[in-house]
């Protein structure tokens, strides 16, 4: 791909609706960047080590705000559900979210396990994860595709 319309048209193939905006706005928190190619056409490219690369603050409390629907801390770990599908974005986010205390997560299909270290337990965890759900979710906002967030 070397444009975003291409990606727009390459998403809609898809069954995914999206704006050139919407796309833009995803490449620029992904990290992504424009490379020319051998050729001298462009694409757009990620980092060789997405893992070290840090996620905006604000594009983690959007994916959880849209996609955790419960939270159960228990010892060092912690239990997130997402609707089915959507673990591995969560994850993801999480994972490059910069986040003190979080050893890292493990994803199923719509269940994230974080680890979270020693001495920063997972209920402060949960308690900081809900700081920066609340402000993206509003105090009215609960989408109608998912029930509204519960604790186990």
């Amino acid at each position: 791909m070397t444009n975003q319309g291409q990606l727009v048209e390459l998403l809609a193939a898809e069954g995914v609706e999206a704006t050139q905006t919407t796309v833009s706005r995803d490449l620029e928190e992904l990290g992504a960047v424009k490379v020319r190619l051998p050729g001298g056409e462009s694409a757009y490219a990620l980092a060789e080590l997405p893992t070290q690369q840090i996620v905006p603050s604000e594009h983690l409390r959007r994916v959880l705000g849209e996609w955790v629907v419960e939270m159960a801390p228990s010892g060092n770990l912690v239990v997130l559900r997402t609707p089915p599908g959507c673990a591995h974005v969560v994850a993801s986010a999480l994972d490059r979210g910069g986040l003190g205390g979080l050893l890292g997560t493990v994803a199923g299909d719509d269940t994230v396990l974080l680890v979270v270290a020693e001495g920063h337990g997972a209920p402060a965890m949960v308690k900081r994860l809900r700081s920066l759900i609340e402000p993206a979710r509003g105090p009215s906002r609960t989408p109608a595709r998912r029930p509204e967030m519960t604790d186990r």
